[in-house]
């Protein structure tokens, strides 16, 4: 029996690094690049329409915007405003889709760059009959609204950004350990400070205000503006044996299923370095407001590379090193989902399929769907049947 493997969606002509999905319009925004080195690997933001075609979900390329000679590491979206980083900045890029009629979506995309591989027995969107054919074709601009310089390292590099609730703030980090807050979209900054001895590795923003911070300096820590309200105490309190020093790689808010006010944060922690016999990595989920740890378990010896929290808050994504994609459910942390070596190549973002506006439309019958993107330039979908289908698993109140 050979090894399962996800669809692959799209295959885009460079390196993926970075991957958000437009809940209104239903597009998947794909970016990455090879960077300045003269090899002739192009670095764009790839914009990808996503369709129900004969009962399947995929993506046809819409839109390539290219980034001239900055492959992007890192996005964040906010309505139709996409914060890049590319290397030690971040810019600011506005899009707009139009109707326009008469032309088709293969005369609108009007790229010569490589676009999304169609899987087997699948009929492009542009032979359908019907109301499928879609003649009224989708234009998608992008402008260029602001860029700014986040990072101030002797080797300056954006590793992180985000939007706070409302998308008047965004959040940066880097490789020099400050944290810095931008007006949108002037980017006018409003604060700055340092959060860690040495590289953040992720930062999350939650709708009080509080800013919560991994690095490599093994800390979490939680921030109303630039003052330290708490640090995480995991490696504690964990399972752990204390000589195995772990680093917190990811952060996420989420919200509890069926209780819109309250949140959780979820980490994953992984070794800080690497054995011959690697232990554990650990994923966590904390109570929002105490930021008390709820519950920990392993989630394997495959480094966890990146996370995402499903938009209600049900689901997890992991990414690992290795290429592997996992789902788990939220409230107990118990995996639903597991392709090994999806990518067979370190696995850079992982994106759940938005539950609201266009969401519901293109997910079907399915109950949830998790985008993933890596190195090897492939995006893949992963699809988790419906529980009334095959899993036969219930969804009790967050406790």
């Amino acid at each position: 029996m050979g090894r399962r493997r996800a669809p692959e969606l799209y295959r885009a002509p460079f390196p993926l690094y970075a991957l958000q999905v437009d809940p209104s319009t239903g597009l998947l925004i794909a970016a990455g690049g090879g960077g300045a080195a003269k090899t002739g690997i192009k670095n764009g933001v790839h914009f990808l329409q996503l369709e129900q075609i004969n009962g399947r979900l995929g993506a046809s390329l819409l839109h390539s915007h290219d980034t001239e000679t900055r492959a992007t590491m890192n996005l964040a979206l906010a309505g139709n405003i996409l914060a890049a980083g590319q290397d030690a900045h971040c810019h600011l890029l506005r899009f707009q889709t139009h109707q326009q009629k008469g032309k088709t979506k293969a005369e609108k995309a009007g790229s010569k760059e490589q676009g999304p591989r169609q899987r087997k027995g699948a009929v492009p969107v542009e032979k359908k009959s019907g109301a499928e054919t879609h003649q009224e074709g989708i234009e998608l601009t992008v402008e260029n609204l602001q860029a700014v310089q986040t990072d101030f390292s002797p080797d300056p590099f954006q590793k992180v950004v985000c939007f706070n609730h409302d998308n008047t703030l965004l959040a940066t980090g880097g490789t020099d350990g400050y944290v810095r807050i931008w007006k949108v979209p002037s980017l006018e900054k409003v604060l700055e400070f340092r959060a860690h001895e040495g590289e953040i590795e992720d930062l999350a923003l939650g709708p009080d205000g509080k800013l919560v911070t991994v690095g490599w300096d093994l800390k979490a820590s939680v921030w109303q503006k630039d003052q330290l309200v708490t640090q995480l105490h995991w490696q504690e309190n964990g399972p752990t044996f204390s000589n195995t020093p772990y680093r917190y790689q990811a952060c996420r808010f989420g919200q509890v299923p069926d209780q819109p006010t309250r949140l959780r944060l979820f980490t994953v922690q992984i070794p800080h370095k690497r054995l011959r016999q690697p232990p554990p990595c650990y994923l966590t989920a904390w109570d929002g407001s105490t930021f008390l740890p709820l519950r920990t378990k392993p989630c394997g010896h495959e480094v966890i590379s990146c996370l995402s929290v499903s938009e209600s808050g049900t689901f997890l994504g992991l990414g690992t090193v290795t290429g592997s994609v996992a789902i788990y459910i939220a409230f107990s942390l118990q995996r639903l989902y597991y392709v090994r070596e999806a990518h067979g190549i370190v696995v850079t973002d992982v994106a759940f399929l938005p539950e609201k506006g266009r969401g519901p439309e293109l997910l079907g019958f399915h109950e949830t769907a998790l985008f993933s993107v890596a190195v090897d330039s492939r995006c893949q979908l992963h699809l988790l049947p419906s529980r009334s289908e095959s899993w036969g698993w219930a969804v009790p109140p967050f406790l």
